[in-house]
């Protein structure tokens, strides 16, 4: 089959971005589960499932009165270090899905274990790429904060929202603008920095549409999210508390709703990479192929 993506565009479109990630889906959906479930959805069952369960306890425990501090604390702990876990895994995903999205727009049938190789090839300068991220976000939580406050003159909520468009926003732009440069540290062999300067250079003058692409995306996530969020709140209130069935929906449910969309995210991520790669330099996805043969 001939390349779907092949040919150039002038300009970055997101309904084709969209066409593309949700074609890969349906054509590749063998390989995306089982590289999804292995990375993100497995993972995360096992933590739901006993989170849920742990609070079950603690609350069988306590009754009426507070949890015991030292569960709660251990409780934490645990979720930090999980946390950390499924950022290192949301990386391997996120590597093996730029090289599945390559393989299926160039209309080859991507292989599980050839997509695992190259996201383990290539860890270590995505462990670094997301350390940097990590360092951002805390730095960029930090700026908001301060600017809010000093907008918000003497409390006053509009300032304080003024404050935070004004931080924010520069802030978003910067994340969109290395938004893929995981895919770049796949596909390219960069190095972090390296990586994080070829996203920046791809990315201008589409980061608008690139932010819209997400923020859909993400909109979509957080509904459903919600959604799923209200009516599990609602079972353990009809039924007075978290019983065995009740663990396992809210474990399956949220693992399987987080997994969908960090699997779309990382997949419209890879896509937008090679729109990219289309628009400012007429590479083909043949031509990105190659680098992995």
């Amino acid at each position: 089959m001939a390349s779907i993506a092949s040919g150039r565009s002038e300009k970055f479109r997101i309904g084709r971005v969209f066409s593309n990630t949700f074609s890969v889906i349906g054509r590749s959906f063998g390989p995306l589960a089982a590289i999804v479930g292995l990375f993100s959805a497995a993972p995360t069952l096992i933590y739901n499932f006993w989170n849920l369960t742990q609070l079950a306890r603690m609350r069988e425990a306590a009754g009426a009165s507070a949890f015991d501090r030292p569960d709660m604390a251990r409780l934490a702990a645990v979720s930090v270090v999980a946390g950390l876990v499924f950022l290192l895994l949301g990386l391997l995903a996120q590597a093996a899905l730029v090289r599945l999205a390559v393989e299926d727009l160039n209309g080859r049938r991507p292989a599980v274990g050839d997509c695992i190789q190259i996201a383990l090839r290539r860890f270590f300068p995505m462990l670094g790429i997301g350390f940097i991220v990590f360092l951002a976000l805390i730095v960029a939580g930090i700026v908001i904060g301060v600017v809010a406050s000093i907008f918000a003159f003497g409390g006053a909520f509009v300032g304080a929202l003024i404050g935070i468009a004004v931080a924010a926003i520069p802030a978003a732009m910067w994340f969109i603008s290395i938004s893929v440069s995981i895919p770049v540290a796949v596909q390219e062999r960069l190095g972090v920095f390296g990586s994080i300067s070829r996203s920046r250079a791809l990315t201008k003058g589409s980061r608008w549409p690139i932010f819209g692409l997400l923020l859909v995306i993400g909109i979509a996530a957080g509904l459903l999210q919600a959604a799923f969020s209200l009516l599990f709140r609602f079972a353990l209130a009809t039924a007075s508390g978290l019983s065995g069935s009740g663990i396992i929906v809210g474990a399956v449910g949220g693992s399987l709703l987080s997994s969908i969309f960090s699997a779309v995210i990382s997949l419209a991520i890879a896509v937008t990479y090679v729109e990219l790669r289309q628009v400012k330099e007429g590479a083909s996805v043949d031509e990105l192929a190659e680098i992995f043969s």
